[in-house]
Parts: C-alpha cells; structure tokens; sequence
C-alpha cells in the first residue's frame, strides 16, 4: 500500500503532465548537458570505443498513475522534471503470485515467514544502510535483516525473474536494486522507507550484474548481463539515460565511477579491464573505453580494483598479485618478499580508505599497504615485479574466503561487515590497535547450494545439508538455526527417520559424497544431568549414532520403508544398498541398477505389498520388494542375487505427441477451409453466379519426422501413482510433460538394456518444455501438489480427487522464490501438520512459508526438540569414517573372505609341507642306516631312483620353469641392466680416479688418493682460445693501415689528375718566354733561398725560446716518476674506501677463466699425487710379488736346514679390499650367491633383533666378524696350503733320513759348507725381504708428508675457491646492468668517435674554403693592382674607368638577391657589405653608359677594364659562394659541435654511472668473507701488548710486501740524501748561468748599437736587411709581365690568323665582285639590245596590235626578281666592310663581333646563286 506521501506524488505528477508514463527527460543534474536521440547499432571497438548519446524519449506506463485524457490528446506538450518528492507504490510495481483464472485458488495461499539461506557465492552480496541494517539478495526478494531483533523484512521483485544486484547511494538514504528477466527494471528505493522512488528502463535485455553511484549521488553506472553487456550511465533522477555503450563481449563483473573525477569509469571482469571516459567531441558527448593491455603479464579475471586519485588504476590478479595500471598498460606488478604473492588466492576487493591501500583476498586475510609506496611504484628489471610488504594484516578466520565487505560506523568507532563465500558473515574491526576487536561471525549459513533437506515428523523442525560438510537443524517457529555439525565430506542426501522408527524424531540418516551414510540424533542437551565443565549450553545438540559405507560414490537417495524395518540406499555406483533397522543398522544386501540412482520411494501404505521404487538418471525404473534378512546369505557377499526386479526403460514419446498434435491441427485447419469453402459456394449460387471448377489442392509441407534423442533425458522425479504404476517428471528433451507409466506383468523381463517401454497417459504441463519439473511433493492428506520447477518457481495443484488428470492439473498457483538462473529448488517439504511449508534451493537459500493466512492461526506454537535417550553419556563415542578412500561394505566383506581363503591355503600348504618335512627326515635315515651297512650290501645312488623318468621330468619342468622365469624377468633384467648402464656412466666413468687407499706395511701408516672427477674439454679449449685483447688489437692495426694506405693514395690521384690537366693545357711558347722564365725561375730560387735561411734562423731562434723553460717548468720525468710513486709506492688504497676507483673491472668472463684456471691447476696438482700413489700402489703390488717368489726361495733354502736352523718365515704382505676398489665390481656366480646369502642372514639377524632389542652389542660383533671373515679369506685359504707344503716336505724328509744311511767325513764337510751356504742365504733373503718393506714404508710416509703438505695447499685452493665462486655470482647478478652500463658508453663512445670524425671533416672543408677564400681575395687584391698598373700615373680617365670597373650587371644583381634571399642572416651581413662597396657605381648608372667609351679616353684601356670588370665580377660572384659554403659548414660545424658536447657529457654521465657501480660492486665484493690462515707469528696487530679479538681493523700484507715496504724506508732516506746534493748542484750551476747571461745581454747590446751606428753611416737610416732581402726582386711583378708577354704573344698569333681569314675573305670578295661585274655589263648589253630591237621594231610595225601594247608580266616580274638580289648583295656588302672594319681594329674582341655576326647573318654565306649580284647603288641599271 502507499502512504499519503505516496498518493500526494502521485497525484502531483499526475497534474504536471505524467513524467512517468510518457516524457522524454530534458535536464540531468549532473554537469553533462543533455544530447539529442541518437539511433542506431552500437558498435564496439576493442581498443577505443565511442558511443553517441541516448536519451529515452518514452517511459514504460505506470501502474499507480493515471493519465487524464487531456494530457493523452497533448503528448508533445513541454514536460517538466520529475518532482524530488514523487513515489511509486511498492504494491503495485512489486510481482505476485500467478493463479490460473476462475481457479478459485486464494492468492495468499502461501505467504513469505522466513529465510534461513544466504547466497554467499555472488560476488557482492551485502549492503550495510546503517549499523544494525544488512541488506543482501535472497532469491527473488531483498531481505533486509535487523542485527539487533535478527528480524527480517523483505523487498520483492517487480518482475519476478530474480534479482541482479544492490547498490548503495552515498548518502546512505537510497538504495538500488537491479532486477532480471526479459527488459528488467532498476529500482531506486527510499530507505528506511522501503518506497519505490525511481524505476529505470530500457538499460539491458536480459539482466543487470552491478551497479555504481557516483560520490556525488547525481548519476548511476549499471552493467548488463550477456547477451548485451550494456554499460548504462543514468541521470537516475530524472530516469534518463545519459550514455551507453557495450562494455565487452564477455562477462563484466564490476563498474565503478572514479571518486576523483566523475567523468572517468572503470570494468572489469573475464579476462579484461576497461577505463572509460566521458569526453566532449565535435558530435556531443561520448563514452570512450580503452581496453587495458597485459602484455607480458598473463592475461587473468578481474573481480577487484580501485582507483586512485592520479587517475591510476589498481587491480587484483587471479594468482593474488597487485597489478598498477597507468595509461591503459600494467606499470608495475606487486607481490610480497621472495615473489610470494600479495594473496594466496584471488584478490577479490580493493579498497581506498584514508590514505591506506586495503586489499580482500580469498584467503581469508584482509591486507594493509603504505599507499604512498604503492603510488609511484615502478618495475626495478625486466621481471615487472616489486616486492613489497603490507603495514598490518587480518587473518580473519581459518576456511574463510572473503568476497566482499563494506564500511560502517557504530558508536563512532569505524567497523566493516563482510561477506564470506564460505557462508558467513563478519563484523571486522580494522584499526589495527591494541584494543582492535577480534573478528566476530555475526550469521552462519550454508556456503554452497543444498543438497537434500527433511522435516520432522514429530515437530516444526528441518534439517539440511551441503557440499560445505555440515548439517543444520532449523527451528522454523522461532526462525533460529538450533545446531549445527561438521563432516570431513559434504552432505548429498538426508532422511528424518519417521516415527516407526524413531518415536522421539530424533534420528536423522544422512548420505556423504564420499558413500559414507551417517545416523545422526538430536536432542535437547538441558535433558542430561547438568555438568559444571558445558558452559553455554545450546537449546540442541547432534551425536554421532552410527557410520557405514555403503557405496564408494556420493550417496544420492535415502529411503526408509513404511513400516520401518528396511532402509535403503543409492548412490551414482549404480547400487541400491538395503539395511534392517535395528538399534544399530545391519547390512542385508546390495543390488545393481543400470544407472546412477536419482531417487528412491517407498509404495504408501495404501499399497499391498511393500516396494521400492528405484529412479535412475539414464531413464531406467525399477522396482523391487523389500528383502529381509534372515533370508539372505552374507557370508561371503552381501550382493543379493535373485531378488524379484521388475524393470522400465522410458521411451521418447514427445516427438509422436507433438506429430500427433500437428496432425490434428492441420486437419482442423482443413475442415475449417472446406466449411468456409462451402459456403462461399452456396452465396455464388444464390447470386447466380456460375461456380468455377476446382482448383488443384495445395501442396502440403511434410510433416516433421519422429525424433528420439540419442542420449535418454533424465529423470529429475517420480512416485507412485499405483500398485506398479509410477508418474515420472523429465528433463532435456522430454520435459514439459508428466508421464503415467507401469511395469510390465510378464514374468520373464527380458534384458533391461533392450526395452523400450512407453508411458500410457501423458499430461502436459504449462509452461515446463524449458522450465521442468525438478521436485515433486504434497501435503499429509495428498490435497495440495507441490512442484520445485528449474527456475525457482514454486507451483501448487489443487488436487481434488487425489488422483492425477489433465483436468486437475490446469489450475495452479506459482510464485517465483529462488533464484531464476541457478536456484533451481532442490527440496519441498511440508510440515507435519501441513501448516508450514519449507523449500530450498541451488542458490542456498531456505524459505519457510505459512501454508493459507497467517491469521489463521490461532494457537501458539513451539518447536519440541526431542529429549536425549537414557545413557547417552555414558555410551561410548560411535566410531566415524573420516578416510574417504575407505572401504565399503562389501569390499571390506569381500577383503575378509580373501583374507580367509588365503588363510585356509596357507594352513594346507603348512600341511604339505609338515608332511614332507616328515618323509624328507624318513629318508635320510634310511640313506643313514644304509651308509652303516657293509659296501656290498649298501644302495648305490641310482637304485633309490625307482623311475628315471621322473626326474628327467622334473628336470625338465625346472629348466621349463627356469626359461619361463628368464623370460618374464627378460624385461626387468634388461631395465637393471640399462639402470646399472646408467649409474656407471654416471657415477664412475665421469670419475678419473676413485679413492685408493695404500696401507704401509709394517705401520699403521697409508694413504689415499683423490677423488677425481675428469675435467671437460671446455677448460682447455678457452685456453687455447686466443685473448680477446690480442684479437681486439689485431683488427685495430688492420684498421689504421688500410686508413694510411688510402691517405697515401688520396695525394697521389691528386697529383696524377694535376698532372693530366696540365698537360692536357698545352700553351705556345718562344724562346724569349722561355729564357723569362728560367731567369725568373732562377731569381725565385734565390729568393727562396734567401727566404729559406731567414726563415731557418727565425725557426732556430724560436726553437731556442721554446726550449726556455718557464719559471714552473718541472721536467716530465719527473712528474712521471712522482706520479708513479704516488700510485704505487707506498700507497695503498683500501678497496673499502669511498674513494676508491676500480681501475681494472673484473667480468663474468674473467672470473669463470679464472676460476677454470684454478680447477685445472688442481686438477694437475691431484692428479700428479694421484699418479705417485698409484705408482706406490703398483711398487706394493711388484713387492708382493717379490716377497712371495722370495719366500718360496726361502723355503727351498730353509728345507735344507734343521728345523731349529730355521728362522721364522716374514709374512706376505697382503692388499687391503681399498687397495684395489676396482674389484668390488667383479663377480661371478659364486660371489652373488654368497651376497644373497649375506643379506639372508642380515634380514633374520635385524629380525631377531628387533624382538630381543638387547641383542645390539652382539650384531655389532657379528657384523665386525663377518668383515673379518670376508677380509681374511685370502690368508686363511693361503696358510692352509703353506702348512700342506710344510708338512708333505717334512714328510718326505722324515723318510729321506729314515731310509739314508749315516754320511762320511766328507759328506760332512760338504754339508756343513751347504749349511752355511744356507744360513747365509736365508738371512740374505730376510733381509733383502725386510728391506723391501722398509722402503715401501719410507717411500709411503715420505708420499704421505708430501701429500699433506698438498692437502694444505688444496684447502687453500678450495678457500679461493669458495671466495671466487661467491665472487662470480656477485658478478653474475650484476652482468646484466654492468652490460647495459658498459653497451651504454661503448654506444657514446662509438658516437663520439664517429662525431669527432665529422668534426674533422668539417673543419677540413672549412680549412679548404678558408684558403680557396684568400686565394680569391688575392685574385682580387692582384686584379685593383694590375687595373692600377694599367692606369698609370696622372690618368684623366681614371675615375670614369674606376666606376666602369667597379660597375655590375643587373643579372648578377637579380642572381645575388636571390641568393641571398635563400641564405641565412649571418651571410646577408657579407653580402650588404659587397653592396655598400658598389654604391658609387649602382648610384651613377643613370648618368653614363658603359657600352660607349668616352672620346678622351683610350678605347684599349676601356675594353681592359671592360675585361677586367668581368674577372672581378666573377671572383666577386665565386668569393661569395664560397663564404655562404663556409658559413654552411661553420653552422653545420656547430651543429656538430653541440652534438658532440652532449654526447660528451652523456658520455661522462655514463661513465660515472658505470664508476658508481663498480663501485658498488666492488663493496659487495668486499661484503665477502676471505679465509687468511695465520699462525700466530704471522700476527703483529696488538692492542695494548695483546692480540685483539676484534680483527675488523687489522690489514693482511704478505711478507714480500712487507719487507720492501721496510726496505722502502731505507731506499727513500737514501735518495732524500741523494736529491739534496743533487739539488745544491743544480743550484750553483743555476747561478753561473744567470751570471753568464748577464754578459751575454750585454755583448748583444753592444754589437746592436755598433750595426745601428753603421747603418746610419751608410744607408742614413736603419734598414731592414731581411725585408731588404726578401723583396728584392718582385716575383709577382716578373709572373705578371711573364703573363703579359704570353698573353700578347697568345693575341698576335689570333691576329695572325684573324688577317689570314679577312685576306681569304677579301679574295672571295674581289672574285665575286668580278663575277658580279661581268653579270651586269651582260646585263647592260642585253638591255642595250633590246632596246635597240624595240626601237627596230617600233619603226617597222607601227600598227602593232593590242596584245603587245604596254608592259609585260613577264618583264615586270624579272624586273622585281633583279631588284631583290641587288638589294641581298648590297646588304652583303655593307656587312662586308663592317667585318673590315673591325679586323682593322687591335682591340681584341674580333672573334665576339664575328660570332654576332655569324649569329645574325650566318657568315655571310649566300643562300641562292642570284644573291651574288651587285646592288644597284653601287651598280646602276640602265632603264629605258
């Protein structure tokens, strides 16, 4: 309902013109001025997109206005603003339950009571209005719940398609709810009143995902879900639109508007983030976005970032990173130390709050970061990371996972609410103080969708479960969670066991995902005995009853059978399990199902016989009966095998119905054409009207074809509707029906796989072919039909009969609750008394409802939690299943009877072998008894085999048996075999020797070799390699050679090209020029000479001035030697010093050369001493081997002697197993076997052991025997053949001297001197045996020193390297920077080089034009001087010929401006000067012409000045290209310049930095630890007469130093003494120069003043004799009268020539004037005769007729043709003389005048014959 408030708007609205209904909104209150409707397809760009204005021009109609008919007839009447204090009615706009017309269903048949559930897996799922109100989204409702009262009140939506998203308004006084469905509104609500304020429309198709205000409140960002992905800017207001655009063509998760700048947006969401602009174009204002690009950083979801006030943007990673955007690129990526991540886990919010950086993972913590550090952050290498650590962190629970949280104050004190998607609620206290509040769970819910649910049948209570591995239990009276318990797995299925069971209704059996089935039982805890130690005693407890496992998957169905004995479960393993209820649930048996179980039910009461419908998901219905247990057999299996099982495999049928539907249809259709047909025919034939013949029937299209889906739809719901009768709800293909099926009677089923059975009634359902039926349940007394559909929807059928029909199922109620895109409802159930119903979903949301008004009850109401059972307490604990891999039922009974058929073969086969261990002693006392029996009455072996042939059998079955074992171990035998291939080429070929260990002999003295690994062949090859230095300096010299050999090359084409040009200028010469030139060749000589001695003496004096030391001067020797000995001698620099220089710097490179250097040295020194000990080892070996042919000597020598005679015999050194490793990897057979042996012995040893444990000394022992006993087996074996040799040879003496007789004197003699012989030789061979062994021993301890004093130096070794190792890694870390430092310079200095080579080409350039410059200027220097020679003294002309020279032609003026025009302002300077020089002549050029000479000045000196002005002008026109070329390249030079002084300068910047890091290396390089040994002698640091501990200040000198340091001191008081008398030498010889000095000066005065007074004797003044020298022959003068000579000669020779072509030409002349001559007089004669005929004529014939009277044409026409060719020759002839008159002069300008007139008359060569005729003013015609 409105309020008052509401109506008053309302109507106020109405009033003003319905803004709701239809206005176009013309003004936002934000600064974005309003845009025109701009249509159109909206286009995305991915990297930039721009979008045009909209505004929505009509608004969808209202339902709480109405619109006066006045203001329907003027819609396009000015509409104003929606008032600030207009409301829509919540009543009115919020959606209501659908009840199907003239049903007579109440439409409050349900009513909304509470909501347990919380959907914590949407991402931003809570909005805190003030301190005690959360709002969060529930479905299709708002619930906004009051933390003090826990009360609830709830907001609908309008359109009942669910809710998208709620946004808070910054003043906190309105809130935004986004809907979803087709065209979905965005509400604006008032809060706290809950009123509709604005509804917006027309923002996206399909849904809305968020929602941003601005921090002003003026305008609203909204994101739209797919398919369109709309990004929507509102002036909400107003309820217009202001901007939109497609924000991606993927999911957008968020939008936020910047809190810094309103015109900046950021998206984010799968895989991208966008930063919007609101920006001003030439078409208005536009909404451009430009993606953000990852670039090296993979590409990851973003759900959570935040701006900053630098317009960067900050955002998560899914990796739990910090990534910084700037500028649409990743600046920066942020982890913690060691590149641990800022989060494990996505971050899913970042929040800006007070300076501080706050970031939410879903790991539970909540994490705080210096925003100043974060800020400016950059990335240090090419990783792109920084390290960095929070200031505080919050660990606010364990399994937490935060989503989202938002801010609030209480008290005054800031707090912040957050949402975890683990199905809590926590108020967290951020502070980070000492009185900081430790987190506090507000709400508890399940995290994940529910699973199953069921409802007491005793009282109002529910439990549920879920994947989140708890069970809740629900008062839904008192709407509170009365307890709650966790499991190892999640909860798929729960049972409330009814009341035959459980009288109390305090069982409750719960399935597990693991298969587990746990009975658990509930119970009011305040029913036990009180116990001091249970504080905070709950109103329920749950206990632990029972735990089975049934299945090995997730249980999906639990069933208890109605009279309460058997209970039921399934599972997706595809097997029904059934137990006996009992005290504890007994197993009866298991049967097997063709599919995964989707729900089990018991036949009602109502039913005869107890059965078990069983529902699989592949289409498969069963049912069985209810097996007991005392008729099943379990001892071995608990499978039950021949239980009656009727099947029903369901068969598409929908595409036959929808056939059959359009058959009727098109069959109705045609009736109804045929009808109207019929009467059309009849109204013609009333008219009258003649019915025309039928047309041919139209083609119908084919009817669609009969369509079974390839996998079968599955079953979502079933029960029974009869005795073998079952109604059935599917989905895919085949929803949008229920179907009534039954089992088949035939006693003979035959396969189920086979059947195809169809249903026998079909109902349709409205409105499901995309929106199944997912539940089906109904109240106690069956009237009511409740269905859970896909969507969320709850749909209630009024059953009036009970029974199913198409008629009962037309009318129904339905109610959007759930969520409409993932809330399918999972679970319906009533409440014991039919008042409550309760419904949960996939969203996670439970909703309890009153079944009818609320008012119609009457009494109150309470939920009994059940009392505990007697002895709770004092049972024992029931064991849980917590191992998910356990065992099941059967597979612990099938382990147990395998564990039972092997114990029964092993009690036979102990048997078998007791019996033969009998017949094994039975015969072997027969073999007894017959061994005790005479020879020739015993049994040979052979008799006891009493048929060969079965030990041939047996043999060969073993080596059957053998082959068969060879072959099945074939395999592993070749894997050892490659295993012991592999361990050897990796373990022992890599090593060049293995420890050898050589005893001494006598002593306990020995030695070892070194373990040696072969060093690699890369060692030796860089030290083959060539050093880089030799290679780098080697291409140096090749360089500057080539560069030689083309500078030798440049002066000699030079010189060739000189030469060629030379000679290709060949002048004429004449013995006069000639002998000119040699003489003035010969005075140049001398004056050169003279020149050359001048200049010799000059070079002399000045060399002598130069080598004048200055009063500073120090000899460079000795600053060498200073300076060397400041470096070196003496002084130290300590590497720790700040200003110590790295002069030499240690690479990589070096330092690895220097390290393999140090391995192969000790690689040789190893090696070297192994060699020595294998060779003492081979002496031992030959010594050995000595020593025994010795002794056998010895013996021989010995049994000639008395056995008293006899010395005792040295034993033979044996080799100790170490001596000679190699051989533990020879065996054979024998060895192996004993080795097995071994270890037999072992094993039974350690076994004993273990049980008598003080057995420990005695294994000790035996170990220690039986290493003896294998060690000593050689020496045992080798005593007993000695002592068999012994006594054969006194044997054999004993009968020698038995049988002998005695001996003569002789014989005595003779043995007595082979006594001797013998005792000698025996004492010989001991003693050489003895000193055999001495110097094995000597030469071992000898080896043994020096292999410690080698063990010494290794340890040294080893120490260097440790330190250079360390070194090499400090170094590696650091190659990388040192390289682009040391690329760096290398660059600069390679540019630097390549600059000052330009430069150096530069300045030779602006050399050459300097000197081409002077060589002009003294072109023009000789120019004025010859022009002031040509003169001459006291000209009259000379200021007019002055003017003529200094005069310039207008073309060369126009050239000059125009160049100059075109050059740059310091050329413009040189030329205005040339300018201002010709002033007089440009100033008088109206006053005289320079092409008419003057009549009193020479014509000669005119045309040289004429000459002479030209040469100037041209020097004066090459001078000035030359100095704008010179001033180019002096820009250019300074260009350069610049250039290379900044690249200096980056140079030395470079330089230094690589210096500073040096530097910084070289610390860390000091940071290292370097072992000195000492001893203490070596130790002359004292502190107060004592060692100090502390060594840090101390300095290691070795001795050499440290003796020449002390020797040092001697040398330097020598030299000291040594330079003093030096010094008082050179003192006085410094005084006896100064004095010698002083004479000289004085001797040079005198003879100046004795040349001067001469001088002036002869010449009357003071002369200078080298300029006297110098120019006393005026060399230029000689070249230029040289020149003139030739020059004159040059102009006689053309005059030559010019005279020989005017002598031709005046003979060509006379010929043709004779010619001419001879023509005319003929002429004359013809005409004299003509008139004579005329006159003859005229006389004889007077009357001549008229013809030939007057003039002819003919003549007339001679007469003009004669005329002409006078006129030609008389023009020749004055060209003629001109041509004379010019050869006539000597002004040298013949041969210009000639090619003018040759230009102009073409040489005077006649075109025709007729043109040779003379004119007819020099040759009169006679004319009658």
């Amino acid at each position: 309902m409105s309020s008052p408030n509401e109506q008053e708007g309302a109507d106020e609205k109405a009033g003003e013109g319905t803004q709701a209904d239809h206005s176009s909104v013309q003004e936002s209150k934000s600064t974005l001025p309003e845009e025109s409707p701009a249509g159109g397809e909206e286009e995305e760009d991915v990297e930039h997109v721009e979008t045009d204005t909209e505004s929505i021009d009509d608004l969808e109609e209202q339902d709480n206005i109405e619109v006066s008919p006045k203001e329907e007839k003027s819609p396009e009447k000015e509409e104003k603003k929606i008032p600030e204090t207009f409301f829509y009615s919540y009543e009115d706009i919020c959606s209501r339950p659908f009840v199907t017309e003239d049903s007579g269903i109440p439409i409050n048949l349900l009513t909304l009571k509470y909501s347990f559930g919380y959907d914590c897996i949407r991402s931003v799922n809570l909005m805190v209005m003030d301190s005690q109100s959360l709002l969060y989204v529930a479905g299709n409702q708002v619930v906004i719940l009051d933390l003090k009262t826990k009360s609830q009140s709830y907001l609908r939506s309008s359109s009942g398609g669910g809710i998208g998203f709620i946004a808070a308004h910054p003043t906190k006084q309105y809130f935004a709810v986004g809907e979803k469905g087709e065209k979905p509104n965005l509400i604006i609500y008032d809060y706290p009143s809950l009123r509709p304020y604005r509804i917006l429309r027309g923002g996206t198709q399909k849904g809305y995902v968020f929602g941003d205000f601005n921090h002003t409140g003026t305008l609203l960002a909204s994101i739209g879900s797919s398919p369109d992905y709309m990004l929507t800017i509102w002036d909400w207001k107003q309820e217009k639109i202001v901007l939109r655009s497609k924000a991606f063509s993927q999911d957008v998760y968020r939008v936020t508007f910047s809190p810094d700048n309103e015109e900046q947006l950021t998206t984010a969401g799968v895989g991208h983030i966008r930063f919007w602009k609101m920006a001003y174009t030439f078409t208005g204002l536009k909404l451009q976005g430009a993606l953000g690009r990852f670039g090296k950083t993979a590409v990851t979801d973003i759900t959570g970032y935040v701006e900053l006030p630098d317009g960067k943007v900050i955002s998560g990673a899914e990796w739990g990173n910090l990534l910084l955007w700037e500028g649409g690129l990743i600046k920066v990526e942020l982890c913690r130390a060691g590149h641990k991540p800022c989060h494990n886990g996505p971050v899913s919010q970042i929040v800006l709050d007070e300076g501080e950086l706050v970031t939410v993972g879903k790991d539970g913590f909540i994490r705080v970061w210096n925003f100043e550090a974060v800020d400016p952050a950059d990335s240090v290498d090419e990783t792109g990371l920084l390290e960095m650590e929070p200031m505080n962190e919050l660990r606010v629970g364990k399994n937490v996972s935060l989503s989202f949280m938002c801010k609030t104050h209480d008290c005054g004190q800031p707090f912040w609410y957050a949402q975890d998607a683990n199905g809590k609620i926590w108020k967290l206290d951020l502070t980070f103080s000492n009185i900081t509040r430790d987190p506090e769970c507000l709400c508890t819910f399940h995290s994940r969708r529910i699973e199953a649910m069921s409802v007491s049948p005793m009282t109002y209570l529910v439990a549920t479960t879920a994947l989140d591995r708890s069970v809740r239990i629900y008062d839904f009276i008192s709407n509170s969670q009365q307890s709650e318990i966790q499991f190892k797995q999640g909860g798929t299925a729960l049972s409330w066991a009814p009341d035959v069971v459980n009288p109390t209704g305090s069982l409750i059996a719960v399935g597990f995902e693991d298969g587990v089935v746990r009975i658990i039982e509930v119970y009011d805890p305040k029913g036990l005995p009180t116990l001091a130690e249970r504080p905070n005693i709950r109103n329920a407890e749950i206990n632990l009853k029972q735990a089975f496992k049934p299945h090995t998957t997730a249980v999906t169905a639990l069933a208890y059978e109605r009279n309460g004995e058997v209970f039921a479960t399934g599972s997706k393993d595809k097997t029904v399990f059934f137990f006996a209820v009992e005290d504890e649930y007994k197993p009866i048996g298991f049967i097997h199902v063709p599919g995964p179980v989707q729900a089990l039910q018991w036949s009602p009461p109502s039913h005869v016989a107890s059965m078990l419908l069983i529902l699989c998901e592949n289409g498969y219905v069963l049912q069985v009966p209810a097996p007991l247990l005392e008729k099943q057999e379990t001892a071995s299996t608990y499978h039950i095998k021949n239980l009656p099982t009727q099947y029903f495999h369901f068969y598409s049928i929908k595409s036959r119905i929808k056939l059959e539907e359009e058959i009727a249809l098109r069959e109705r259709k045609k009736q109804e054409k045929e009808k109207a047909k019929l009467e059309w025919i009849k109204q013609l034939q009333e008219m009258g009207k003649e019915v025309e013949e039928e047309e041919e029937p139209e083609e119908e299209e084919p009817l669609p074809s009969i369509y079974i889906p390839e996998e079968p739809s599955p079953i979502l719901c079933g029960f029974y509707s009869a005795p073998g009768k079952f109604w059935l709800s599917l989905g895919g293909y085949d929803s949008g029906f229920l179907y009534h099926c039954a089992f088949s009677s035939d006693e003979h089923q035959e396969d189920p796989e086979n059947r195809q059975d169809e249903p026998f009634e079909v109902i349709p359902i409205e409105d499901t072919d995309d929106n199944p039926i997912h539940q089906i349940s109904f109240c106690t007394s069956r009237l009511l039909m409740f269905c859970g559909m896909q969507n969320g929807a709850l749909r209630v059928y009024p059953l009036q009969d009970k029974d199913l029909s198409v008629s009962t199922l037309k009318a129904y109620w339905s109610f959007s609750l759930h969520d409409n895109d993932y809330g399918q409802i999972r679970g319906i159930c009533c409440s014991y008394d039919d008042r409550f119903l309760i419904t949960c979903g996939g969203d996670g949301n439970i909703f309890t409802f009153n079944i009818l008004s609320p008012e119609d009850v009457h009494e109150e109401l309470k939920a009994k939690i059940p009392p505990p059972r007697m002895g709770l307490l004092k049972e024992k604990a029931a064991e849980d299943i917590e191992d998910p891999s356990a065992c099941n039922i059967e597979e612990v009974k099938q382990k147990k009877e395998y564990e039972r058929i092997m114990k029964e073969a092993e009690d036979k086969k102990s048997k078998k072998r007791e019996e033969l261990i009998a017949l094994r002693q039975e015969f072997l006392f027969l073999l007894q008894k017959n061994q005790e029996l005479p020879k020739h009455m015993q049994l040979q072996r052979e008799q006891y085999e009493m048929d060969r042939r079965v030990f041939e059998e047996l043999n060969r079955q073993t080596a059957q048996r053998i082959q068969l074992v060879e072959k099945e171990l074939a395999w592993e035998h070749e894997k050892h075999l490659i295993g012991l291939q592999k361990l050897q080429n990796w373990f022992r070929d890599s090593l060049e020797f293995e420890t050898v260990v050589v005893h001494a002999i006598q002593s306990n003295h020995q030695i070892s070799t070194y373990r040696l690994v072969a060093v690699s062949e890369k060692y030796y090859q860089d030290k083959e390699r060539p050093s880089w230095k030799k290679t780098v300096l080697k291409r140096a010299w090749k360089k500057e050679k080539k560069k030689e050999i083309t500078r030798d090359r440049k002066p000699k084409i030079i010189k060739e090209e000189a030469d060629k040009l030379m000679s290709k200028i060949q002048k004429p010469t004449t013995r006069f020029i000639e002998r000119k030139r040699e003489q003035i060749r010969r005075l140049v000589e001398k004056s050169d000479k003279e020149k050359a001695k001048i200049m010799k003496r000059k070079e002399e004096w000045e060399k002598l001035y130069k080598s004048k030391p200055r009063d500073d001067y120090e000899d460079p020797g000795d600053v060498q030697a200073i300076k060397e000995a400041q470096e070196n001698m003496g002084y130290y620099k300590l590497k720790t010093a700040t200003n110590y220089r790295v002069t030499q710097y240690m690479s990589t490179e070096k330092k690895t050369m220097q390290l393999a250097s140090l391995e192969v040295l000790i690689y040789k020194k190893k090696l070297n001493m192994n060699k020595q000990i294998m060779s003492l080892r081979d002496w031992k070996v030959s010594i050995i081997e000595e020593i025994k042919c010795l002794l056998q000597e010895l013996k021989s020598v010995q049994a000639a002697l008395d056995l008293s005679e006899c010395l005792p015999l040295p034993p033979i050194p044996q080799l100790h197993p170490d001596e000679v490793p190699e051989k533990r990897f020879e065996y054979d057979h024998d060895i192996l076997l004993k080795f097995k042996e071994e270890q037999a012995a072992k094993a039974k040893l350690q076994e004993q052991l273990e049980e008598s444990p003080s057995s420990v000394a005695f294994r000790h022992s035996f170990n220690k025997s039986s290493y003896k006993e294998t060690g000593s087996l050689q020496q045992t074996a080798s005593s007993h053949t000695m002592k068999r040799s012994s006594s054969m040879v006194t044997e054999q003496q004993k009968i020698f001297v038995i049988e002998k007789a005695e001996p003569t004197e002789i014989e005595l003699e003779i043995l007595k001197k082979e006594k001797i012989k013998n005792l000698y030789l025996q004492k010989t061979l001991i003693n050489k045996i003895n000193a055999l062994v001495t110097n094995f021993d000597a030469e071992l301890r000898f080896l043994r020193h020096k292999k410690l004093q080698l063990d010494v130096q290794m340890k040294y070794a080893d120490l260097s390297y440790i330190t250079w190792f360390e070194e090499l890694l400090i170094l590696k870390n650091a190659e990388k920077n040192e390289s682009i430092l040391q690329g760096h310079v290398n660059t600069l200095q390679s540019e630097q080089e390549a600059m000052q080579s330009k430069l150096n080409s530069c300045l030779a350039q602006m050399e050459d034009k300097k000197s081409e410059i002077v060589k002009l200027q003294e072109c023009e220097k000789a120019l004025y001087a010859s022009f002031q020679a040509s003169l001459g003294e006291n000209n009259e002309s000379a200021h007019f010929l002055t003017k003529v020279l200094m005069k310039k032609f207008s073309s060369i003026n126009r050239k000059i401006e125009t160049d100059e025009k075109d050059e740059s302002e310091e050329e413009s300077d040189e030329e205005s000067s040339l300018e201002s020089d010709e002033e007089d002549s440009g100033s008088e050029e109206e006053i005289f012409d320079i092409s008419v000479c003057p009549e009193n000045c020479d014509k000669a000196l005119f045309q040289n000045t004429i000459q002479l002005r030209e040469k100037r002008l041209d020097i004066k026109e090459a001078l000035i290209r030359e100095k704008k070329v010179a001033a180019k390249l002096r820009k250019e030079y300074d260009v350069l310049f610049e250039k290379a002084k900044s690249i200096e300068y980056s140079l030395n910047t470079a330089e230094k930095e690589l210096d500073i890091f040096q530097w910084e290396k070289q610390q860390k390089l000091n940071d290292l630890y370097v072992v000195v040994p000492l001893k203490l002698h070596q130790v002359e640091y004292f502190f107060n007469g004592e060692i100090p501990r502390d060594f840090s200040q101390a300095l290691v000198f070795t001795n050499q130093t440290l003796e020449y340091l002390q020797k040092r001191i001697v040398d330097l008081h020598h030299e000291k003494l040594m330079q003093r008398k030096i010094y008082k030498k050179a003192q006085k010889q410094h005084k006896q120069l100064v004095r010698d000095k002083k004479e000289m000066e004085m001797t040079i005065q005198h003879l100046e003043e004795k040349c001067n007074q001469l001088m002036m004797l002869k010449f009357g003044r003071v002369v200078d004799f080298e300029a006297v020298q110098a120019r006393s022959v005026n060399i230029r003068l000689e070249e230029l009268e040289l020149q003139i000579i030739e020059k004159e000669y040059e102009h006689s020779q053309e005059i030559k020539e010019c005279m020989k072509r005017i002598s031709d030409l005046q003979q060509k002349l006379m010929m043709l004037t004779k010619e001419n001559t001879i023509k005319v007089r003929q002429l004359n004669q013809f005409c004299i005769e003509k008139q004579q005929l005329e006159t003859k004529l005229d006389s004889l014939k007077d009357d001549l007729g008229v013809e030939f009277q007057g003039p002819r044409t003919a003549d007339m026409k001679e007469k003009a043709r004669m005329e002409s060719q006078l006129k030609c020759l008389a023009h020749d002839e004055a060209i003629l003389r001109e041509e004379i008159n010019l050869l006539s002069r000597k002004d040298g300008h013949l041969n210009e005048q000639l090619s003018l007139l040759t230009r102009n008359n073409q040489f005077l060569q006649p075109s025709s014959p007729q043109d040779l005729e003379a004119p007819d003013e020099i040759f009169p015609v006679l004319k009658p």
